[in-house]
């Protein structure tokens, strides 16, 4: 089995008090795992297109609530692994 490697934004401070999104893909599954740098243990999978749609809508202000009606496909669900 191989290494995960986690992958955390250059926009992220350093250090333990630099709490982030950190980001995992695992290509011959298709996968990709999301951990908050503060809490490692937990971790969401999902696949590119959810995150992808995931990732337009937050540049589209669509969670913020000030947001116009978004035309696009809904968005697919984020899956968790079973524990």
């Amino acid at each position: 089995m191989s290494e995960v490697i986690w992958r955390k934004s250059s926009y992220s401070g350093q250090g333990d008090g630099a709490s982030c999104i950190e980001l995992a893909a695992t290509p011959a599954a298709g996968t990709i795992r999301l951990r908050e740098s503060d809490d490692p243990g937990v971790i969401v999978t999902t696949t590119p297109a959810p995150l992808k749609a995931l990732l337009l809508g937050i540049k589209a202000s669509e969670f913020d609530g000030n947001a116009s009606p978004v035309t696009a496909a809904p968005h697919p669900a984020v899956t968790s692994p079973a524990m």
